[in-house]
């Protein structure tokens, strides 16, 4: 057996991995152990390793996403990675998954089907929301705060229902409402009517963006979507960052017509 055939079994327990293999002798796993190591110093030469040995993963490493996270997964062994994966060149194959896969994600997603809040041309902003979860509340002031500063948002509205028992209700009643607007800032302002409205067509759509939420993968709330790049959380910085790159063109604009 070759010393690169070897690798595959330099793992705690895996010298009698394949059935009807021969066990491997300690002089066979050293001497993988050493052309591993050979290889890891000669393939990342930028990278100086104090130590080296055996994982205790086991066997193939499968991708999987959870909530837009790529993680890894090893079913020999039972464990879990949350780990980066980097090529030879120093290419973040994680990170480039992960791309890929909010891509797809927000493929899956029609705009049209949104509640719509704030001004048609200003900046859009996708926002999967509960109206009982504290940092969507937190969110609804900041984004009002921007407004008042001359730097307003559209906001397409998804709601996520399955987390506090009487989000659904409330998301149901803010669709069945007359302005819907309105009732979206009463309710995330902490306002609760006596009577909660109800209709066919509000509970349908709550439904339907319980299935979204499902297909899209969010598991928290608020979580965004903004230039194409998924936002887990009331992350301002990055909000503001975005505002910011939104708000440059429009300034510059500003100045030039001035000028003219």
């Amino acid at each position: 057996m070759s010393a690169a055939a070897l690798i595959a079994f330099l793992q705690p327990g895996a010298a009698y991995a394949q059935k009807d293999s021969k066990p491997i002798s300690s002089a066979q796993l050293t001497e993988a152990a050493g052309e591993a190591e050979r290889q890891l110093q000669q393939t990342f030469t930028n990278l100086r390793f104090e130590e080296f040995g055996p994982a205790p993963v086991a066997g193939p490493i499968y991708q999987a996403t959870a909530g837009g996270r790529i993680i890894y997964y090893a079913p020999q062994s039972a464990h879990l990675l949350f780990a980066t994966v980097y090529d030879r060149n120093g290419v973040n194959l994680t990170a480039l998954a992960q791309e890929q896969g909010a891509t797809r994600r927000v493929k899956a997603i029609d705009p049209a089907k949104a509640l719509a809040i704030g001004p048609v041309d200003a900046p859009t902003v996708i926002e999967f929301t509960d109206p009982d979860c504290p940092y969507c509340q937190a969110l609804d002031r900041f984004w009002s705060a921007k407004a008042a500063e001359g730097k307003p948002v559209r906001r397409l509205i998804f709601f996520v229902s399955g987390i506090h028992p009487t989000a659904a209700a409330k998301a149901e009643h803010i669709l069945c409402s007359t302005d819907r607007e309105a009732a979206f800032r009463a309710a995330y302002s902490g306002q609760t009517p006596p009577v909660l409205r109800q209709c066919a067509q509000g509970r349908a759509k709550v439904a339907e963006d319980a299935e979204l939420v499902a297909k899209v993968g969010v598991s928290g709330t608020p979580t965004l979507v903004a230039d194409g790049k998924f936002i887990s959380g009331f992350q301002q910085a990055e909000l503001e960052a975005f505002l910011d790159r939104h708000a440059k063109p429009a300034l510059a604009k500003a100045v030039s017509d001035v000028r003219r």
